[in-house]
């Protein structure tokens, strides 16, 4: 009897110790923001991501349009293209649509008219909206007067 218990015994911890390992495995890393992470200058489409995947990690930047071919919406990505660094700073992670019939999660939360730029804090909050295009520096001078960022700059003074 002590014989086959104490083999009960190992039964149970070889097939219940990689379950309570398992369990206790982090929840894999959603894939936008590790790509985002490992990429800050990556731009994507609203329908391949969501604003709360980024609540309390990065600033979405949402450019909307009706179509790329939106001139205020190609002028709002040159702009981004061209100081996307400054972006990235200030942990922004830009997103594009310009498909109204996708009526993405960003879209349905934001319900933009033709071109808009909104700016979403970290919290998640709607900071900006801007019906046309706006510079890379203005941005980050919006964002920098947010209370998170001037967190972050102070802690950053302290840190560094």
């Amino acid at each position: 009897m002590r014989v086959f218990t104490a083999l009960m015994f190992h039964v149970f911890l070889a097939v219940a110790l990689p379950v309570a390992g398992r369990a206790a495995d982090p929840a894999p890393e959603n894939s936008a923001v590790a790509t985002w992470q490992t990429d800050k200058s990556t731009i994507f489409d609203a329908g391949q991501v969501t604003l709360e995947e980024f609540k309390w990690i990065a600033r979405p930047v949402v450019v909307f349009a009706d179509s790329p071919a939106d001139p205020a919406f190609q002028e709002q990505m040159e702009l981004i293209a061209s100081d996307i660094g400054e972006l990235a700073l200030r942990d922004v992670v830009v997103i594009t649509d310009t498909n109204p019939a996708a009526k993405t999660e960003a879209r349905e939360a934001l319900r933009p008219r033709g071109f808009n730029l909104t700016l979403v804090g970290k919290d998640g909050r709607v900071a900006l909206r801007k019906p046309f295009p706006w510079h890379v520096r203005e941005l980050g001078r919006a964002i920098d007067k947010m209370p998170m960022r001037l967190q972050e700059i102070r802690a950053k003074q302290e840190g560094g």
